[in-house]
């Protein structure tokens, strides 16, 4: 049953719509029945709605609600992907305009720095580096071209990056490929420029819906622009206290700037919150109204008020992660829960190490997430595109990546050259390696090591005919020499050791994946789909992460730990004046907890050989007084907690003994 709010917002589809839905509101909800609704209610087929949400879990969870609502036929009729999916497909669609050859390749953030770096001089340290990057790609997120973005500089170092920018695209033009953030701008460029397209596709999608819309930047509310049209056939859905990514370029101003484009916009406040207890409610709420507001809304809750906020102070970090290791496994007796009905939210990675000691002692199953994934590692990521490109000898982003991996001899100026002949004979980058005609164009010893690199991936071609999966790559390493290619480059035997197990992992999941005559290019390709999937299902584990990404979860218990000034709100943000969005943070923080929520913050820390003093963040006094229990301002209260988790550690160290 949905409730008026949410009811009026399926309902409305005569204009444009936003819904500005509270933390915990139902919004996936309103998605999925809008859906339902204008497939079933209002005619419109399915192959004409697009549902875009920010994540590829998103999107596969969207999908997976509205098919039990819509006829299999619909179901997978209907598009509901990413703003970048979304790209991707237009592009597949219209690549000739754009000037791209069918089959080009995504670069990925590894394959854009290598790039990057050898258009740098090498002198240039990380910080320069990453700051350039940045700049290049605010400019594309922008919508300029990097004529436009040398036009707009107004500073060297602005000046500096356009000029990077458009050495980039140059290579990237020369190699037939994109990066992610091409798959907005390119779009974009075509839509904003080409009247017919833009018809064409307001025709092809005659209606949008669009999830977590305050975190949009201006190319992506351009692209919806473009598409949504005059008529304005969308809903977007978006809070504009949970804009939490401003620095990659999100702009919760975008949601303004609808009613500006949009006159006739109608606004639906989701005000009624189905997760948090009363009180935590009340203290989200207390919180965030110090933030400046253009669309008020109050959320509130049917629930229970639950148990006072408890904050507590700790002499460091190590001590608070002692205290909340024992607190949680004090909670998880007495409710008898399970541990992933916890979470433990941070401000940065680095404050995780204490944590993970803590419940490591306390014998307490953890899962950390944003860690690297198996299948990201450099070294893995490289077997793979040896095994796409053996698969697919079009694939020009495996070839980028692997042709000097390990080193051949064959630098970026040669694959610049090698990039623009290819395209001069719409051939792939391996089919013009391994044409006698191009290398003669080439240096000579820049073309006899393109010949043995095309030389080595036929020979592995061959071998993948007759060869199991796991057995083909364990001989491409060998073949490859790719054991002493990490030898060369890594100096550090713990840490080579582990590149080396992580190789020897890969073929052991090949291994177990083979079953029938599958291919190692089909199983290459399953194992790029679960990069994009739950495989590191932390299954029954208290899960540890960031603020930022926690967003969208919720949790039975939820522990904020680190909320000192300094920490949350960080030092940079005080110092520049940006406490908006930190405050954002610690709301997001605190509305991802359903039942009981305990904040922490260390009252000395170290730096640099330096014990500083910590004052608890300022965003405490912002949350009612009453709401609040401080560990030592009630010693009565403090006293029977204290001797209820001394009972509960003394049972379960007798547990782990008697183990």
């Amino acid at each position: 049953m949905l409730n008026p709010a949410q009811r009026a917002a399926v309902d409305y589809c005569d204009g444009p719509l936003l819904v500005l839905a509270g933390a915990g509101s139902g919004k996936t909800r309103v998605i999925t029945e809008k859906i339902a609704h204008l497939v079933g209610k209002r005619n419109l087929s399915a192959k004409k709605i697009a549902a875009i949400t920010f994540t590829n879990k998103a999107a596969r969870e969207m999908r997976e609600r509205v098919s039990k609502l819509l006829s299999s036929e619909a179901a997978s009729d209907l598009t509901v992907c990413t703003f970048h999916a979304l790209g991707l497909k237009f592009l597949q669609i219209e690549h000739e305009k754009l000037g791209l050859k069918r089959g080009f390749s995504i670069l990925d953030a590894d394959d854009g720095e290598a790039i990057v770096k050898d258009l740098l001089p090498k002198a240039l340290k990380s910080d320069q580096l990453f700051a350039l990057r940045n700049l290049v790609s605010m400019a594309k997120n922008n919508g300029l071209t990097p004529e436009q973005a040398a036009a707009a500089a107004r500073s060297p170092r602005e000046l500096e990056a356009a000029e990077l920018y458009a050495g980039y695209q140059k290579r990237l033009n020369a190699f037939n490929a994109v990066d992610f953030d091409d798959l907005i701008r390119l779009p974009l460029a075509l839509l904003d420029s080409d009247e017919v397209t833009r018809n064409a596709w307001q025709e092809r999608l005659r209606y949008l819906l669009v999830d977590e819309y305050q975190d949009t930047n201006a190319a992506q509310y351009r692209l919806l622009r473009n598409l949504a049209g005059p008529r304005g056939a969308f809903t977007a859905v978006g809070d504009d206290d949970q804009s939490i990514y401003a620095w990659r370029g999100a702009n919760p101003e975008n949601l303004d700037d609808l009613a500006r484009d949009y006159p006739s916009l109608k606004v639906v406040k989701l005000e009624q919150n189905y997760r948090c207890a009363k009180r935590i409610l009340r203290a989200a709420n207390k919180l965030i109204a110090n933030n400046p507001h253009k669309h008020l809304k109050t959320l509130w809750s049917d629930h229970v008020d639950g148990p006072p906020i408890r904050v507590m102070e700790c002499k460091d970090s190590e001590h608070e992660a002692e205290r909340v290791a024992s607190d949680l496994a004090h909670i998880a007796e007495k409710a008898k829960a399970k541990w992933d009905e916890f979470a433990i939210l941070y401000r940065g990675n680095h404050q995780s190490r204490a944590l993970e000691k803590a419940l490591r002692l306390a014998r307490v199953p953890y899962h950390i997430s944003g860690g690297t994934a198996f299948l990201d590692r450099h070294e893995v990521k490289d077997i793979l595109a040896y095994l796409r490109l053996i698969a697919n000898p079009d694939d020009d982003s495996a070839f980028l990546r692997i042709s000097n991996v390990p080193k051949r001899d064959i630098g970026s100026t040669t694959l610049e050259r090698l990039g623009e002949i290819a395209q001069t004979r719409h051939a792939s980058l391996l089919q013009a390696a391994q044409s006698d005609a191009v290398l003669k164009q080439l240096a000579a010893r820049s073309a006899s090591s393109l010949a043995s690199f095309a030389d080595l991936i036929r020979d592995l071609t061959q071998l993948s005919r007759s060869m199991s999966a796991a057995d083909l790559v364990e001989e491409l390493i060998r073949r490859t020499r790719y054991a002493e290619h990490l030898t060369a480059e890594i100096k550090d035997q713990a840490a080579r050791q582990r590149r080396l197990d992580n190789l020897a992992e890969l073929a052991g999941w090949f291994r177990a994946m083979q079953k029938g005559p599958s291919t190692a290019g089909d199983l290459a390709a399953q194992l790029a789909l679960m990069t994009h999937s739950d495989r590191d299902d932390p299954g029954n584990a208290v899960r540890l992460m960031t603020l930022h990404g926690s967003k969208g979860l919720e949790f039975r218990f939820v522990y904020l730990v680190g909320v000192e000034d300094g920490q949350l709100p960080h030092e940079g943000s005080i110092e520049e004046g940006r406490l908006d969005e930190e405050r954002r943070l610690m709301y997001v923080g605190i509305t991802r907890a359903k039942e009981r929520l305990c904040i922490s913050y260390s009252a000395r820390s170290r730096r640099f050989g330096e014990v500083l003093k910590n004052e608890p963040s300022r965003f405490l006094t912002e949350i009612p007084a009453d709401d609040l229990h401080w560990d030592g301002r009630d010693a009565e209260q403090d006293e029977v907690a204290k001797k209820e988790v001394a009972a509960s550690h003394l049972a379960r160290l007798a547990s782990l003994l008697a183990d």
